[in-house]
């Protein structure tokens, strides 16, 4: 059995950074509760200068592909193909495209991650980093039936995010997505992974 745990991608942490920081209020459907580790607010100066309004607009479709690549399963031979590239060929870019996936950057530039977003994001690697000091204390020991259940299911990948409450979503055929709260609970995490079983 052979799980793999993300809870470190970058594209869906500037989103939730972004959403939060400049203080959005995208519209959608089915859009991630807040992030636990609230960032600094980005003051009215600069949110004066910033397109607020096309950010809010775009939020959410980028958020869903950037979700949607989250959930793909990644071709093993993906770097494989990709050193058999040559540099600057547009067959490279495309690989690279296909394993990096779209991200906030990509799509509207690099205007709204400012250095406060880097900060933010290196606590959350120091805090990530902090837990892995006890490999026995890994949620999905304490959720193991409901894991292995899931796996049998198809599960091959749960990505995390750092969001308060619960929003557990099936996020591809073979993957999950779930909140830092409801990795942590033995009790939420095994319910969320039944839903996938």
């Amino acid at each position: 059995m052979l799980i793999t745990v993300e809870d470190d991608l970058q594209s869906l942490l500037e989103l939730l950074w972004i959403r939060e920081a400049w203080r959005l209020d995208p519209h959608g459907d089915d859009l991630p509760p807040l992030l636990v580790d609230a960032p600094t607010l980005l003051g009215a100066t600069q949110r004066e200068s910033a397109p607020i309004a096309a950010w809010e607009e775009a939020w959410p479709d980028v958020w869903e592909q950037v979700l949607r690549h989250a959930g793909t399963v990644r071709d093993p031979d993906v770097f494989d193909r990709l050193q058999a590239t040559a540099n600057g060929s547009d067959e490279r870019a495309e690989l690279l495209r296909e394993l990096v996936g779209p991200s906030w950057r990509d799509e509207l530039g690099d205007e709204a991650i400012t250095h406060d977003a880097e900060q933010w994001m290196h606590a959350q690697f120091e805090r990530r980093k902090a837990r892995l000091t006890d490999p026995g204390a890994q949620p999905e020991r304490s959720s193991l039936a409901a894991l292995v259940d899931a796996w049998k299911g198809g599960l091959t990948k749960v990505v995390e995010i750092p969001c308060s409450g619960t929003f557990t979503r099936r996020i591809g055929s073979h993957a999950i997505l779930v909140t830092a709260e409801t990795r942590a609970s033995p009790e939420r995490y095994s319910a969320a992974l039944r839903e996938f079983a």
